[in-house]
């Protein structure tokens, strides 16, 4: 009975499908502007492409000189405190005054963070905060009184951020 019903079904959809009648014809002028439109499709889709194309290799090449002289501005601005780390340099060679000497570095650091800070490089204050592992490292833990189990009792390395982004973790001493 199957094999009825599938022979049955063959011969159906065979009659539907009657290949003796002749394929739709389309007028010569109707075919033509066809033709015309498909080539301008096809050579909008070329240009488009290449535009794209284009497109792409200018951005690698911007994003690759982007990253050679991204550290340049902050290069730039490290220079002076390496000229005035060089003069002190000279100065302690030829001075046993240790007062000036000192004082000397003071500044030069000085000036070294506050040119950071104007790159927006920050500080981030971990002593007496409570212990946060998603800013703080902890290195080691150690007895303290009770109300500072949890917090940071000291700092082996400062944190920092940049432009309010962590760079470096604060690795701290955790209170237990």
């Amino acid at each position: 009975m199957k094999q009825e019903t599938e022979s049955n079904l063959e011969e159906s959809l065979s009659e539907e499908i009657n290949t003796d009648q002749p394929e739709a014809v389309i007028p010569k002028d109707e075919m033509e502007e066809l033709r015309i439109e498909l080539a301008e499709q096809k050579d909008k889709f070329i240009r488009l492409y290449a535009e794209f194309d284009n497109f792409k290799r200018r951005n690698a090449k911007e994003r690759i000189e982007l990253m050679q002289t991204a550290g340049r501005d902050v290069i730039q601005s490290l220079l002076e405190v390496m000229d005035d780390f060089e003069r002190a340099d000279k100065q302690m060679a030829k001075s046993d005054d240790v007062e000036q000497i000192k004082k000397g570095i003071e500044l030069i650091f000085s000036k070294l963070k506050n040119t950071l800070s104007a790159k927006g490089l920050k500080e981030m204050k971990s002593i007496g905060t409570e212990f946060n592992p998603d800013v703080h490292e902890a290195i080691t833990e150690i007895e303290v009184p009770e109300e500072m189990k949890g917090k940071v009792v000291d700092e082996v390395e400062k944190g920092y951020t940049l432009n309010d982004k962590i760079i470096r973790f604060s690795k701290v001493v955790v209170g237990k």
